[in-house]
Protein backbone atom coordinates (compact mmCIF):
# COMPACT_ATOMS: atom_id res chain seq x y z
CA UNK A 1 0.00 0.00 0.00
CA UNK A 2 2.78 2.24 0.47
CA UNK A 3 3.31 3.20 -3.34
CA UNK A 4 -0.12 3.86 -4.12
CA UNK A 5 0.39 6.55 -0.99
CA UNK A 6 3.16 7.98 -3.24
CA UNK A 7 0.87 7.45 -6.45
CA UNK A 8 -0.51 10.93 -7.64
CA UNK A 9 -2.90 11.24 -10.39
CA UNK A 10 -3.14 14.32 -12.58
CA UNK A 11 -5.43 16.58 -13.70
CA UNK A 12 -9.11 15.30 -12.54
CA UNK A 13 -8.28 11.83 -12.25
CA UNK A 14 -8.48 9.44 -9.43
CA UNK A 15 -7.59 6.65 -8.36
CA UNK A 16 -9.78 4.02 -7.48
CA UNK A 17 -9.47 0.63 -5.26
CA UNK A 18 -12.38 -1.54 -6.25
CA UNK A 19 -14.30 -3.62 -3.12
CA UNK A 20 -13.78 -7.36 -2.96
CA UNK A 21 -16.61 -9.31 -4.75
CA UNK A 22 -18.83 -11.68 -1.90
CA UNK A 23 -17.58 -14.93 -2.34
CA UNK A 24 -20.06 -15.87 0.35
CA UNK A 25 -23.68 -15.85 0.59
CA UNK A 26 -25.47 -15.09 3.87
CA UNK A 27 -26.20 -18.69 4.30
CA UNK A 28 -22.65 -19.70 4.32
CA UNK A 29 -22.46 -21.05 0.61
CA UNK A 30 -19.48 -20.22 -1.24
CA UNK A 31 -19.90 -19.06 -4.43
CA UNK A 32 -17.93 -19.93 -7.62
CA UNK A 33 -15.97 -17.40 -9.52
CA UNK A 34 -18.69 -16.75 -12.22
CA UNK A 35 -21.78 -16.48 -9.62
CA UNK A 36 -20.02 -13.72 -7.95
CA UNK A 37 -20.98 -10.92 -10.38
CA UNK A 38 -18.92 -7.88 -11.34
CA UNK A 39 -17.96 -4.87 -8.62
CA UNK A 40 -18.48 -1.77 -9.69
CA UNK A 41 -18.07 0.16 -6.73
CA UNK A 42 -14.88 0.96 -4.87
CA UNK A 43 -12.90 3.64 -2.57
CA UNK A 44 -11.16 6.63 -3.65
CA UNK A 45 -7.05 6.20 -2.97
CA UNK A 46 -5.87 9.35 -4.50
CA UNK A 47 -7.22 12.24 -6.32
CA UNK A 48 -5.60 14.54 -8.65
CA UNK A 49 -6.01 18.71 -7.92
CA UNK A 50 -8.25 19.55 -10.42
CA UNK A 51 -8.30 20.71 -14.11
CA UNK A 52 -7.90 24.33 -14.72
CA UNK A 53 -10.41 26.54 -16.84
CA UNK A 54 -8.83 28.75 -19.07
CA UNK A 55 -12.16 30.88 -19.57
CA UNK A 56 -12.35 32.15 -16.00
CA UNK A 57 -8.79 31.31 -15.49
CA UNK A 58 -9.01 29.67 -12.10
CA UNK A 59 -8.64 25.88 -10.83
CA UNK A 60 -11.83 23.25 -11.15
CA UNK A 61 -11.87 21.54 -8.13
CA UNK A 62 -12.33 17.51 -8.09
CA UNK A 63 -15.81 16.74 -6.19
CA UNK A 64 -14.34 13.80 -4.69
CA UNK A 65 -11.96 13.11 -1.72
CA UNK A 66 -9.36 10.33 -0.20
CA UNK A 67 -12.06 7.61 1.51
CA UNK A 68 -15.06 8.79 -0.78
CA UNK A 69 -16.99 5.55 -1.50
CA UNK A 70 -18.04 5.85 -5.55
CA UNK A 71 -19.48 3.77 -8.41
CA UNK A 72 -17.39 2.71 -11.16
CA UNK A 73 -18.58 2.49 -15.25
CA UNK A 74 -18.56 -1.23 -16.30
CA UNK A 75 -16.31 -0.90 -18.96
CA UNK A 76 -14.38 2.47 -17.80
CA UNK A 77 -10.99 3.41 -16.50
CA UNK A 78 -7.55 2.28 -16.94
CA UNK A 79 -6.38 -0.71 -14.47
CA UNK A 80 -3.27 -0.21 -12.63
CA UNK A 81 -1.33 -2.76 -10.57
CA UNK A 82 0.46 -1.49 -7.48
CA UNK A 83 1.98 -3.64 -4.64
CA UNK A 84 0.50 -6.48 -6.03
CA UNK A 85 -2.97 -5.33 -5.96
CA UNK A 86 -5.20 -4.27 -8.98
CA UNK A 87 -6.72 -0.42 -8.98
CA UNK A 88 -8.84 1.88 -11.72
CA UNK A 89 -7.55 4.93 -12.77
CA UNK A 90 -10.36 6.53 -13.78
CA UNK A 91 -12.01 9.94 -14.78
CA UNK A 92 -14.32 11.41 -11.79
CA UNK A 93 -17.56 10.17 -12.02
Amino acid sequence: MANVRKFKPLFDRILVEKFLPEVKTKGGVLLPEKGQGKVLEGTVVAAGPGNWDHKNNQRIEVNVKVGDKVLLPEYGGTKINLDEKVGDVDDSL
